[in-house]
């Protein structure tokens, strides 16, 4: 039988250590990844001698515990790495350059350009969607980007990919379970409205704080070339994940995919265009920064979660802010009883109102470091937070909650056939 968990009134002493960890990222946002990997090592080793993994204790338990989670952390980093040079790639082709050929110049153009975020995610990984909306926004604001705007962008990826199951992770992952592509698709009920909302609400910021470059540099031209490269790399994790998510699941279980179908694409496309390499030791930084979270994460204890409600699921929402929201969701299909839209909506987006809560968040903060202080986070991405309840407000007072309780039996592989998009979480 498996001991009672070590508590401090009432909660468990692995949330407190997490929490600490998380406190540590907030208050010394300039040595974010020395706190993150001290975190991990003393959350590993508080659990190797006085609880347990998943049930299975000391040693034994940590390899089993990675054994499990190696995948997903290996797809993240394959992920964050090519994605890094991927908007190089997408920067290097001029396409943002031109942009302001095609924007209102005013605070609308950075409402468009959030659209337009917004609907790449909607069928690219969110992580992508996020990098790509972080180099648009350099070219177009002249490197000058409001840290509210900069939440924003990471907003409009995870929105987007709420309602679509091979936009996020988590979705892809309701996908696996039986849950019908349509009743994910609900999430867009409660996303568009949010988007509306926080993108109006972030342009505005922007505009008052470095207006939109009004035009285009003369004599600029695409480069098809690296174009051609970046919808490469893109197509390939596209493919690869439809392919193995709809032929082969069991393979997830065993092989990163996804980050090896990336990496292949730009290895293959080298000879055209030679990527910038020296991205990468930077890149590498930001990347066991956000591993070591992950992992954190995923050693939480997460079966002390409450009964499905749509209450529990609106709180699900600001969980997934700090928590990593694969285990909360393979929980929460494990438990039944949700109605999924919400839940994709929730666990989807919700990772936004903090920029560790989801992946494209701390892929996004490689590009602007500026974004690793969770005060100006929340101080200036206060319209993110408010957007997610509005949509969830919506979502429920026009579609209702019905909850669907699917049988066991098809949510048992869930939690280790989650890595078709290498997290996304966050």
């Amino acid at each position: 039988m498996t001991p009672a968990l070590p508590m401090i009134a009432g909660i468990p002493v692995d949330f407190i250590l997490f929490a600490l960890t998380l406190a540590g990222v907030a208050i010394f946002h300039h040595h974010t990844l020395g706190v993150a990997v001290t975190g991990l090592v003393v959350i590993t080793s508080y659990k190797l001698l006085f609880t347990d993994f998943a049930g299975v204790p000391g040693a034994g338990g940590l390899v089993a515990h990675l054994q499990h989670e190696w995948v997903t952390v290996a797809n993240l980093f394959g992920l964050l790495l090519g994605f890094a040079l991927l908007s190089k790639h997408f920067e290097d082709s001029r396409v943002p350059a031109i942009l302001p050929r095609f924007l209102p110049d005013d605070w609308k153009g950075g409402f468009v350009m959030l659209i337009l975020v917004f609907v790449l995610s909607s069928f690219l990984d969110n992580i992508a969607a996020a990098m790509i909306g972080g180099t648009m926004a350099m070219a177009l604001y002249k490197g000058r980007v409001h840290v509210g705007f900069l939440a924003a962008i990471v907003a409009a990826s995870n929105a987007g990919g709420a309602g679509s199951v091979v936009g996020d992770t988590t979705t892809t992952m309701m996908w696996i379970a039986g849950v019908p592509p349509l009743q994910v698709l609900d999430a867009y009920v409660a996303a568009v409205p949010a988007l509306i909302l926080f993108s109006i609400l972030a342009a505005r910021q922007q505009h008052a704080f470095q207006p939109i470059a009004r035009d285009a540099p003369v004599g600029v031209t695409v480069e098809w070339t690296r174009l051609a490269i970046v919808a490469t790399i893109l197509l390939s994790a596209i493919s690869a994940n439809i392919y193995f998510n709809l032929r082969q699941p069991e393979v997830l279980d065993h092989v990163p995919v996804i980050g090896l179908a990336v990496w292949a694409a730009i290895l293959v496309t080298t000879p055209l265009r030679k990527p910038d390499w020296s991205l990468l030791p930077h890149a590498t930084g930001g990347s066991i920064f956000l591993l070591s979270l992950v992992l954190c994460a995923s050693m939480m204890p997460v079966q002390h979660l409450p009964a499905a409600s749509w209450q529990s699921a609106l709180g699900l929402g600001f969980v997934s802010a700090v928590f990593d929201n694969i285990p909360l969701t393979a929980l929460a299909l494990h438990q039944g009883g949700y109605d999924w839209g919400f839940l994709a909506y929730a666990v989807g987006f919700g990772g936004s109102m903090i920029w560790f809560g989801s992946s494209a968040g701390v892929a996004l903060s490689n590009m602007y470091p500026q974004a690793r202080s969770v005060v100006d986070w929340l101080k200036a991405g206060w319209h993110v937070a408010l957007a997610y309840v509005l949509g969830f407000a919506i979502m429920l007072f026009t579609l209702g909650w019905h909850p669907d309780a699917l049988h066991k039996a098809k949510t048992q592989p869930v939690a280790a056939a989650a890595a078709p998009n290498a997290l996304e979480s966050r």
